[in-house]
């Protein structure tokens, strides 16, 4: 597959409604991309031509569309993930494929030229598991107590650091099956795969819909459900300073691009399968004309949720103590169309899939008041919901 220049092919795409697929997943391809949340979600398989995030709308505006459907969702797209770096190349493109499914049960197939067949179903499947690499726990206390250091003398205010954890089974593991347990354990959450990189993010970064965007901002978090974590959640001083930062690094993101623009003034909790968050609902109307999806993601991240205050700072001080890559954990996922709606989601809870092997990464946001061992905790319950979807237990 070539990155697409923006003069150098004519392609047609056609949708047309197919009957109800019942399980979309069904429909994905080996290097497909998945986007699911209640009840709304498609797939794709092949990849017509990779494409670079400046170049996205240019492509897509190139695509004659013959939609015989009218169903929204329906048409061309730019799909995949950007990487949390921003020295690190995206993984954007064209699917040759894509089927769709609504609430409704309406679904949908668009296609562009000639598209791979779906894979069979695989018949073995992983039963015994290993934990065969990640970052130990030392280094990770001394990252954490460096952090610190760094927040007392005034340097930063915070950083969020990541570890990572490695799991090795004795059969390759299935992406569908890995998508399945997600979307069924992970309500409310954005299912999202591109290629072998998965999983299922509770964070909007951006949504566009015309000329209105919205965000959900999340940082803050406590293991659990209860009515007492939730309690201690609202209550802690130490999540909701690093919850404002958030949400004033996205307000002042999106100013420059919004007539009006406005989140909600406390906090709500989002309460998820098995972990709590702090979440401030953003709404704006763009200027005119609107900038388009992609463009504003750009603009966001990365925000403090994922790298920290100041950004610059930050970013630096990731790089010089976390024990890996992040790849494209913490970046962007999601989808842009030839309109420029879209949305992109924080690519959080996932996994990246290669054969036997799983590698998973999760973050805490440290600040004054943190201390490596209950930052250690957060990211134990980061990594459950995955590590349930990979072993199904």
């Amino acid at each position: 597959m070539t990155t697409a220049a923006v003069t150098d092919f004519s392609w047609r795409a056609t949708s047309r409604e197919i009957d109800d697929p019942n399980d979309i997943l069904d429909y994905l391809g080996p290097d497909g991309f998945t986007w699911i949340k209640n009840g709304f979600g498609f797939v794709t398989a092949g990849r017509i031509t990779r494409v670079e995030p400046e170049n996205a709308l240019a492509v897509l505006s190139q695509i004659a569309h013959d939609d015989l459907t009218e169903l929204v969702g329906s048409g061309p797209l730019v799909v995949g993930a950007l990487p949390f770096a921003a020295d690190e190349p995206a993984d954007l493109f064209v699917p040759a494929r894509i089927v769709g499914r609504n609430a409704n049960g309406q679904a949908w197939m668009t296609e562009i030229e000639e598209a791979p067949s779906w894979p069979a179903d695989k018949l073995n499947r992983p039963t015994t598991f290993s934990v065969t690499g990640g970052t130990p726990k030392p280094l990770w206390d001394k990252a954490v107590t460096a952090a610190l250091a760094r927040v007392e003398e005034g340097a930063i205010e915070k950083v969020v650091l990541a570890r990572s954890i490695e799991i090795t089974a004795d059969q390759a593991f299935s992406v569908t099956d890995i998508l399945s347990r997600l979307r069924r354990d992970q309500p409310g959450c954005f299912v999202y795969s591109t290629g072998g990189f998965l999983g299922a993010s509770p964070e909007l970064l951006v949504r566009r819909a015309g000329t209105t965007v919205t965000s959900s901002p999340m940082a803050g978090t406590v293991a659990g459900t209860s009515f007492a974590a939730i309690e201690r959640l609202r209550t802690s001083a130490k999540d909701g300073r690093e919850h404002d930062l958030v949400v004033e690094a996205i307000l002042a993101g999106l100013a420059p691009y919004c007539k009006n623009l406005d989140a909600v003034v406390k906090p709500e909790v989002a309460v998820l399968a098995t972990i709590s968050h702090l979440v401030t609902p953003i709404r704006g109307q763009l200027n005119d004309p609107p900038c388009d999806v992609l463009a504003l993601t750009r603009a966001l991240h990365p925000t403090p949720a994922v790298g920290g205050t100041p950004t610059d700072a930050a970013i630096a001080l990731i790089k010089q103590l976390e024990d890996s890559s992040r790849g494209f954990y913490a970046g962007p996922v999601g989808w842009v169309d030839a309109k420029g709606d879209g949305e992109f989601a924080l690519a959080l809870r996932g996994a990246l899939i290669d054969g036997t092997r799983a590698t998973m990464h999760a973050g805490a946001g440290i600040v004054a008041g943190s201390d490596p061992e209950t930052e250690w905790r957060e990211t134990e319950a980061k990594f459950a919901p995955m590590i349930a979807a990979l072993t199904n237990l």
